[in-house]
């Protein structure tokens, strides 16, 4: 069987993918990269606001489009929350929620078996194909979250807390590193929790990852911050272990943060960074921020820009708040009107714009590692390669005739900006 896997929205559905395409591979199947050649296409939707929705139902009538003979198989949160709605899109043949996601793969091939035998069959061990254009390996740890945060939907897409075993993960970034990946970027929906319901947790998934793998890079997801266990900042003394981390803080403000129902008001949150930035030299810290929750004042919006400037974050990821039927945030009082919500985003971002220009700035004269991924561009000067530093900040680099610096790590003098988003610098 020919099947193209795409998804839509967050790494830790990019990760689902990286593990069905094993599994796939495993049993014969092969994964392709163009539409046209798949006779299956899975889908790992997305819905955690209303317009990854859209996003979802608009993607699943593409691939019918382009490819009408191609099966759709409909996974992930969109599917999960409205299953009516997600096998009803033309060309959808089965709908996986994500409480079967774990067994995706034999219930698609029991679903479609009609003939769809494997074209070539793979010996156990096989080395698998690292996923196209990626030198980093999305490897999910976890899945679901016992927290209850009034705006989020994903805690009802995708159920309680459930952690891999430890040697399975292990296993899979081995995998992954034979296969090329440089990077394993350990992600799900509430990794902090990571091991709580089998008694494990971080620093020992860590510890053990550490100990028992030679991939070159580790780096964290997105990590809430609260449910962290004691020396899990210490961790990063191995200079594998990446010094970037994303804590979302989701807005600057404890009276809105208490009506969202966030476990780490503003003082924890700030302790939390003051012992992150003690332990890890060189932290580059990003976060998440929503504009426009329901019953949030303009005094409200000022304490988030000002706390944005104390925390000196690199980045943020802004969203504005998106209603979604389900969550306790629906019910809510206050809903702000559009152009409210718009003039405080656009503020937002341009405010995170500084931000993220002067942490740029502040590498400048830096010499720092860079995994380089993607394909390189021709230039009048030569040839363009892009890459990202330990800190997971946006690099280019020229030389006069390409080489093949794809999945290489090489130290990099970063030496201009060359724009808003990303560093221009020689390497060394």
């Amino acid at each position: 069987m020919r099947v193209f896997l795409d998804h839509i929205g967050c790494r830790l559905n990019e990760a689902e993918l990286a593990t069905w395409r094993r599994e796939l591979e495993a049993e014969g199947h092969r994964t392709v990269a163009a539409l046209d050649e798949a006779e299956v296409a899975v889908l790992n939707s997305c819905g955690v606001t209303a317009a990854a929705a859209r996003d979802s139902r608009r993607r699943t009538r593409q691939i019918h489009r382009q490819n009408p003979a191609v099966r759709i198989v409909l996974t992930g949160c969109f599917a999960t929350l409205e299953p009516d709605a997600a096998a009803r899109l033309a060309g959808v043949d089965l709908v996986v929620g994500n409480a079967r996601k774990s067994t995706l793969v034999p219930t698609m091939l029991a679903a479609l078996d009609e003939g769809l035998a494997p074209r070539a069959a793979t010996e156990p061990g096989a080395p698998i194909h690292p996923t196209a254009g990626r030198t980093r390996a999305f490897v999910k740890i976890q899945d679901g979250c016992r927290n209850r945060c009034t705006f989020c939907i994903v805690t009802v897409a995708r159920g309680e807390e459930r952690s891999r075993p430890i040697p399975e993960i292990c296993d899979e970034i081995d995998a992954m590193h034979a296969a090329g990946h440089q990077e394993a970027v350990l992600t799900g929906v509430h990794i902090g929790g990571y091991g709580h319901e089998q008694g494990d947790d971080l620093v020992a998934l860590l510890d053990a990852v550490l100990e028992r793998t030679r991939i070159p890079r580790i780096r964290l997801g997105s990590l809430e911050p609260w449910d962290l266990p004691d020396g899990l900042f210490e961790r990063w003394a191995d200079p594998r272990l990446q010094p970037h981390l994303h804590l979302p803080l989701q807005s600057g403000s404890d009276p809105v943060l208490r009506r969202m129902a966030r476990r780490c008001p503003t003082d924890r949150y700030r302790a939390l960074v003051a012992r992150a930035r003690a332990a890890i030299p060189d932290l580059h810290l990003t976060t998440d921020i929503i504009v426009g929750f329901p019953g949030s004042t303009a005094a409200d919006h000022a304490r988030t820009l000002a706390f944005l400037d104390e925390m000196g974050f690199g980045d943020v990821h802004v969203f504005t708040y998106s209603h979604r039927e389900g969550t306790p945030a629906a019910r809510f009082q206050g809903a702000l009107d559009g152009p409210t919500k718009r003039t405080r985003s656009a503020e937002v971002r341009a405010h995170v714009a500084r931000l993220r220009r002067a942490a740029l700035a502040a590498r400048i004269g830096e010499t720092r590692p860079v995994l380089f991924e993607g394909s390189p561009r021709p230039t009048e000067a030569g040839v363009r390669f892009q890459g990202y530093t330990d800190t997971f900040q946006r690099v280019v680099v020229e030389l006069p005739v390409e080489r093949p610096l794809r999945g290489a790590v090489l130290p990099v003098r970063l030496e201009a900006m060359e724009d808003d988003t990303r560093l221009r610098g020689t390497l060394i």
